[in-house]
């Protein structure tokens, strides 16, 4: 076994590398019939979900099948080597079992112990086998991460750790508002129907919210998630109210009209654009049916966070009001705009007039001014100083001074009256809405920041030892299955060797009847089998330790055995397996009823 594993995830990518890196199902299908196509892989299986690209290969040579498959990955991705190699990971042999055992726990999951990965994995081993990429290793490794992964889900409480992406995303929308009591009686619009988006249409049918409606470009597949929801959830009523979920399906073009009802939008699809922009979803708020959102605290729907509606300008306050006593100046008579810290205030006056300024000015609280400009105090006064700067004060007239402005405080921002939920890599929602007054946005990003902290499980240990053990007999079992087509050619030489002893003494005993050349052919091979059980036995034994790749050669360099005859033992295996793989699907195809 050469197991190899190329990729990058969440934890090795920042997601605006892991968005222009995603593959579609065409990159994906091109990328595994280029991986078996080059020289180092003989068969390859892609994983690909929201938060992970991995390309998994037997090859026969590490060095060689690394620089392969990360060169394909760069260029199905679209991303460039130089810009990609950084971020990607390598497995190899038992460590890449290891990778991908975690990964089918939920252990490597952006939310720790999430389930849904497991139907990530089925679907990628179908893809391979129904592209003929996937072979013994992969059938094995797929096939038993999926019963490794329901087995910690069953065996431990694993769930408890997180939940899935979706269920994780919807609660920070919320806010820490339980999702059953924050989605109760919403408008809930979906936009794909794929895998994420059915699970994000059931949980907020569960949550109870009043309408689900689904946004799709293939109207059947919307149609069948829309049967779905209403064979299960239409007629369960809402608490309060008594009306129903209705689910309906709708054209990908009524979006836009769609965002002024909705309240809550999941978006997951294969898109490689965006599918809503900052502009839609500013229109869908401006438009919305019923309350608007708040614009009393200065902020305008559709408007940016951070920029100045036009026309809109704030004037500065008079400046001359003050109440402070002892100032020399007649404050009431300081034009607006002006500071009487400045040397517009003392245009025009004495010098002992501007020396009583200045040393009121001194023991003031505002702050002096810098560079040479400050305010004397009573014991520092140069009276040639004072009277130089009232005369170029009067020269040049009442000069505004350059104060240092006071800080705005920036209003806070309504209350969202649109929340979305982007799980879609590539994403779908444009990251600008995050900026938009009365919106609130989440996106892969989001949750990638919001579950860096999360805690971990008591259960998390104990799913590591059931990985750790798999990973184990996996090895033993892969290692052990290596050494069994010699296995198989040493018994079928013995078994020649037997035929040609017994064909020998016919030839010498003629007149040997029927039932003592039976009882001697039979004495013989059971010589044979007892000689060779216990080696046998024991170098498959020995086979399956770690580092008993050996023992196959061994085996064959003792006995003589010929290659080609392993080999071709090896082949049969596989053509056994193939036909036996073939005959259930078409059993199954013949047999399965109308969809």
């Amino acid at each position: 076994m050469s197991l190899l594993v190329v990729g990058l995830s969440h934890r090795s990518a920042p997601v605006s590398v892991l968005d222009r890196a995603s593959l579609s199902l065409d990159a994906q299908t091109k990328l595994l019939q280029d991986a078996v196509a080059a020289e180092p892989a003989t068969e390859a299986a892609v994983l690909a979900t929201c938060n992970r690209i991995e390309l998994y290969a037997d090859v026969d040579k590490f060095h060689a099948g690394v620089a392969e498959l990360s060169t394909l990955l760069a260029q199905h991705s679209g991303v460039g080597l130089e810009e990609l190699t950084p971020h990607l990971y390598v497995h190899y042999e038992d460590r890449a079992v290891h990778h991908m055992f975690s990964v089918a726990c939920g252990l490597d999951s952006m939310v720790v112990g999430e389930g849904q990965i497991l139907g990530q994995i089925k679907d990628s081993l179908a893809r391979a086998q129904g592209l003929h990429t996937a072979g013994r290793l992969m059938n094995d490794l797929f096939q038993q991460s999926l019963r490794v992964g329901k087995r910690a889900h069953s065996e431990t409480g694993i769930d408890r750790a997180g939940q899935s992406l979706v269920t994780f995303g919807l609660e920070q929308l919320a806010l820490g508002t339980p999702v059953e009591a924050w989605a109760r009686g919403k408008k809930a619009l979906i936009i794909g129907a794929g895998s994420m988006s059915s699970l994000a249409a059931a949980t907020l049918a569960r949550a109870g919210v009043s309408e689900i409606v689904i946004a799709n470009r293939t109207a059947d597949r919307a149609e069948r998630l829309v049967t779905l929801l209403t064979e299960q959830y239409g007629q369960r009523p809402t608490e309060g109210d008594g009306t129903e979920v209705l689910a309906r399906a709708v054209p990908m073009g009524s979006v836009p009209s769609e965002l002024t009802r909705a309240d809550v939008v999941v978006s997951c699809t294969g898109a490689t654009g965006l599918v809503l922009t900052a502009g839609a979803i500013a229109a869908g708020v401006e438009g919305r049916v019923g309350a608007q959102p708040e614009t009393a605290r200065g902020e305008v729907p559709g408007t940016v966070r951070g920029e100045v509606p036009e026309a809109r300008t704030a004037s500065l306050p008079p400046v001359g009001t003050g109440t402070d006593e002892d100032c020399p100046l007649d404050l009431t008579s300081v034009p607006p705009g002006f500071s009487v810290m400045g040397e517009a205030a003392v245009a025009g006056m004495d010098a002992a007039t501007l020396e009583q300024h200045a040393t009121w000015a001194a023991g003031s609280a505002v702050d002096r001014r810098r560079g040479g400009r400050r305010g004397a105090d009573a014991e520092g006064t140069d009276p040639e100083l004072i009277g130089a700067l009232a005369a170029t004060a009067a020269s040049v007239g009442r000069i505004p001074e350059r104060r240092r402005p006071e800080p705005v405080a920036e209003p806070p921002r309504p209350e969202p009256v649109l929340h979305l939920l982007d799980l879609a890599m590539p994403r779908d929602i444009d990251a600008a809405a995050h900026r938009l007054a009365g919106v609130r946005l989440v996106d892969i990003e989001t949750l990638a920041e919001a579950s860096a902290d999360a805690p971990m499980a008591a259960d998390v240990d104990q799913v590591r030892r059931i990985v750790s053990d798999e990973v184990a007999a996996f090895g033993a079992a892969q290692r052990a299955a290596h050494i069994t087509p010699t296995v198989v050619a040493l018994r079928t030489m013995a078994a020649d060797v037997v035929a040609g002893e017994i064909a020998r003494l016919e030839g010498r005993l003629p007149g040997l009847d029927d039932k003592h050349r039976a009882e001697i052919t039979q004495t013989v091979r059971r010589v044979v089998d007892k000689l060779l059980h216990a080696p046998t036995v024991r170098v498959k034994q020995l086979a399956a330790e770690p580092g008993g790749a050996g023992y196959a050669d061994a085996l064959r360099t003792l006995f003589d055995l010929d290659p080609e005859t392993v080999a071709s033992v090896s082949r049969a295996e596989e053509s056994n397996e193939k036909n036996a793989k073939n005959a259930t699907i078409a059993y199954i195809a013949e047999n399965r009823g109308p969809a």
